[in-house]
């Protein structure tokens, strides 16, 4: 009977690690840092030693360990491989065979945004449902699409890129990914700068965002004052948003659709500006489909890795 599952998510400056029950209960959690000189060689290793650390400790015997569940920020093919992760300074890596090897246990890897969709599907704000479109909206835009309890990955590993979805002929400067008029580049923490900016020069209206440096929590907060240029700001981002969801969705027919990262903050008011402009160009039987704010916070991608393994 297995009794225990580790869930670890792999960021640009900091690992995420989770002990977790089989019944999903996290049992500790702790994080390490991300050492990504020497193009990364440390990562692997540094996770291993810290899982097997945690074993010693908890006095552990592996036989009760169903695996251990991982996401890492790249595309992830099935075999738990990755071509490229830009952020961790790798180049192709075998996820699951080196930590196999350096654990004796099992291993599945995932790309680290579709593996917070699935821990937001399993005990987030998607708890209830089997499919769903998560987004993230942080300095990029992020996203996972789990349908039937399944993360669409793709054949290249990069299902749910949603902030890299053409949204803008206009932007002619280049997104992170190269290409131009990402939705990452007007609906992300820094888009809605980008947004702010347009208004604020395109007239000498009064408004609270001419005071001080912008920010997307400013806005959020000048919008929730009634600010009538940030508010304008607030309707463009939801125009942008809300019809790009409106197409995924005629694509993956989510049950839910789970808003999350640091700019979901601003709560109920973010989703009011998106599901207006999504209920617009929605197709009709996709009308229906919930919005929700994501809960687990930074812990949704230790939740997902450990689902991946449970």
């Amino acid at each position: 009977m297995k009794k225990y599952c580790f869930g670890i998510d792999v960021g640009g400056t900091s690992v995420k690690c989770g002990l977790f029950s089989a019944e999903g209960d996290v049992l500790d959690k702790w994080e390490i840092p991300t050492r990504t000189e020497d193009n990364g060689v440390n990562i692997l290793p540094d996770v291993a030693d810290a899982i097997n650390r945690k074993i010693e400790e908890k006095k552990l015997d592996k036989e009760e360990i169903a695996g251990i569940g991982i996401g890492v920020p790249g595309p992830v093919n099935e075999n738990g491989e990755v071509p490229c992760a830009v952020n961790l300074h790798w180049g192709y890596v075998n996820i699951a065979g080196d930590m196999e090897r350096l654990t004796g246990l099992p291993v599945k890897a995932g790309n680290d945004a579709n593996v917070a969709a699935l821990g937001e599907l399993w005990k987030g704000g998607g708890a209830g449902y089997h499919s769903l479109i998560m987004v993230t909206l942080g300095t990029g835009v992020g996203g996972g699409i789990i349908i039937n309890d399944k993360i669409v990955a793709g054949s290249h590993g990069a299902g749910g890129e949603i902030g890299h979805a053409h949204v803008e002929d206009a932007i002619t400067d280049p997104c992170n990914c190269g290409n131009c008029g990402c939705l990452e580049q007007v609906a992300s923490a820094t888009g809605i700068v980008r947004l702010a900016k347009e208004e604020l020069s395109a007239s000498e209206e009064q408004s609270l965002l001419r005071e001080g440096k912008i920010s997307a929590k400013r806005v959020w907060d000048a919008v929730k004052e009634g600010d009538a240029l940030a508010i304008r700001v607030a309707e463009r981002f939801g125009e942008y948003l809300g019809k790009t969801l409106a197409v995924l969705a005629t694509v993956s027919d989510p049950q839910v659709i789970v808003i999350g990262g640091g700019v979901s903050k601003a709560g109920q008011i973010l989703l009011d500006y998106i599901t207006g402009p999504y209920q617009k160009y929605a197709f009709s039987a996709c009308r229906g489909t919930e919005f929700a704010l994501a809960t687990l916070g930074n812990d949704a991608g230790i939740y997902g890795a450990a689902r991946m393994v449970l």
